[in-house]
């Protein structure tokens, strides 16, 4: 479905917008990324709106239409991991994100003191872990800041990735899409800060 015709303006706007999306410093390709990570790469995300559960159940596409959904699709890329493999390793910088089509994801910090390449368990405090539908590294997509965390495939996983360049690229070609993403993934950032406040004052409350 394609959007409604824009008058010059809203084309400046819009385009405008996408540079800003863009304005920060590029990264490491994703691919090259993605393929130095041992991640298979499968192809683009077609007919995502067949994944009726996910479109259902994931805060970042509840919102969508069936036809919107297949256009973000079609703008992400789908890896498949296998157990044990890094998503998102801590401390890298890059400007892509990750929405988890199946399988299941650890994330963890290092402790403090820990060393980079550290691999065992003692080192590392699992802030969480996610399931399908859930959205990983949005907030270094958008700012291109190193990595908070890092994310281990605890299963076989499947997830599609979305670069800064491809929310600039909806932004352009498919603007009410791209209007969409950009709320969505500011809400999810939203709900994340508020937990983590949540969790400072509960924190504080106990010394």
């Amino acid at each position: 479905m394609a959007d409604s015709p824009h008058d010059p303006e809203d084309t400046g706007s819009t385009v405008g917008a996408a540079e800003l999306v863009t304005s920060v410093a590029p990264r490491r390709p994703a691919l090259e990324q993605l393929r130095a990570a041992g991640l298979e790469i499968i192809g683009c995300c077609e007919r995502l709106s067949q994944q009726s559960t996910l479109l259902r159940d994931s805060d970042l596409l509840q919102d969508f239409t069936p036809a919107e959904a297949d256009i973000l699709g079609l703008a992400m890329l789908r890896v498949r991991a296998k157990p044990g493999q890094v998503l998102i390793a801590e401390d890298e910088a890059s400007d892509w994100m990750m929405l988890l089509l199946s399988g299941t994801v650890d994330v963890g910090k290092r402790r403090v003191g820990a060393a980079i390449d550290a691999n065992e368990p003692g080192n590392t405090t699992r802030l969480a872990v996610l399931k399908a539908g859930a959205a990983l590294g949005e907030m270094s997509m958008l700012d291109g800041e190193p990595r908070y965390a890092s994310c281990w495939a605890l299963s076989e996983v499947e997830a599609a990735v979305l670069t800064r360049a491809a929310v600039a690229g909806l932004i352009t070609e498919h603007p009410a899409v791209g209007a969409k993403l950009l709320v969505k993934i500011t809400q999810l950032l939203a709900q994340r800060l508020r937990n983590t406040s949540n969790q400072l004052v509960k924190a504080l409350q106990k010394t």
